[in-house]
């Protein structure tokens, strides 16, 4: 009797734990894997070979760790909602492959160009510019796709391929802002003109995207507009319009402050950005709960037997730690103003 309670019980609680789980690996990875990302996509903007190494410095203790928090998202979906990840990897078949192809073009980039002759510097930066590039617009569309819950017509195909441009100029917004706090003197300076070319579109796509959501379900659309929801939730659009007005004041005062010396601010458009793409996702994940796939999958179809569940269990309370745990200790060590690029 008490293992049949037990078992009852962990069929309710163990799925919401691993999709919390899984929430918070991907927001982990938007967040840091989106600055190097966008830092990535600003290279072939960059004027000087000096501007590129010290770009790519700037992101080099952590790039190929931040990915990490990529595989364990997959890695959680694959063992713990089988169902869902054959129906949601195999809906975006294509654009999971593309990213998976300019990560790795990405990744021998990163490494061939510490190796390689002065004359082929430039073919790869340009390989990295494109993998970052193709990478971040892959994960928009998959974005764009998740919203409209896999909407394979040409109004759906284009509403998530404009959803990936947006999210390359989130990514290059998160980059220039780590630029910003990371690097000084002319390319800080050039990050902060690149941080303003990116606002934009970037506010552009958090309003196609909170548009989008409630108007492909009614469900969402209750969920945000019926009362007292739509009083307690007011506060999220609002405090997100308020950082845009404080990203773009921060980019206006900033070169005042950096010519006097003052370096006061400087990450003030770096965590304003985080703090935006929390509040999306946060706005997301309350959207889309419980569906893992929207009107077809919830949490609970989805997921493995409660006795498999516990057993994945015990390994993420192993795991995760030690992931966070490296992740605080890597941060902690190479914090404040990246050094110059030396091989």
């Amino acid at each position: 009797m008490n293992a049949l309670i037990l078992s009852t019980s962990a069929e309710v609680w163990l799925p919401v734990v691993f999709a919390m789980v899984m929430a918070a690996a991907i927001l982990a990875y938007v967040v840091l894997d989106g600055y190097d990302l966008g830092v990535g996509v600003l290279l072939a903007q960059a004027a000087s070979l000096k501007d590129k190494d010290a770009m790519i410095a700037s992101i080099g203790p952590f790039w190929d760790a931040n990915e990490t928090w990529l595989v364990l998202g997959v890695g959680v979906l694959l063992v713990a909602f089988p169902a869902a990840h054959g129906v949601i990897l195999g809906a975006l078949y294509l654009p999971v492959a593309l990213m998976l192809v300019a990560l790795t073009l990405r990744g021998v980039a990163f490494d061939f160009r510490s190796k390689a002759k002065a004359s082929q510097h430039a073919f790869w930066n340009g390989a990295f510019y494109v993998g970052s590039l193709v990478a971040s617009w892959s994960q928009g569309f998959m974005l764009g796709q998740l919203i409209t819950g896999f909407d394979g017509t040409t109004p759906g195909q284009l509403f998530s391929a404009l959803i990936g441009i947006c999210l390359v100029f989130g990514y290059r917004l998160l980059g220039a802002g780590w630029l910003i706090l990371k690097t000084e003197g002319v390319l800080q300076r050039q990050a902060i003109v690149w941080a303003r070319q990116s606002l934009l579109m970037t506010a552009a796509g958090v309003l196609f995207i909170s548009i989008a959501t409630p108007w492909v379900s009614p469900q969402i659309f209750d969920k945000w507009f019926s009362f007292p929801n739509v009083v307690l939730l007011f506060p999220i659009p609002v405090i997100t319009i308020v950082l845009f007005a404080v990203i773009r004041r921060s980019l206006d005062r900033l070169p005042y402050r950096l010519e006097q010396g003052n370096q006061y601010g400087s990450g003030v458009p770096f965590f304003c950005t985080i703090g935006i793409f929390l509040l999306s996702f946060y706005g997301l994940a309350y959207s889309l709960f419980p569906w893992l796939v929207m009107d077809r999958l919830t949490l609970w179809q989805a997921a493995s037997t409660p006795e498999a569940l516990l057993v994945i269990f015990y390994g993420v309370i192993v795991v995760l730690p030690v992931i966070v745990v490296y992740t605080v200790v890597t941060y902690n060590v190479f914090s404040g103003k990246s050094t110059p690029l030396a091989y």
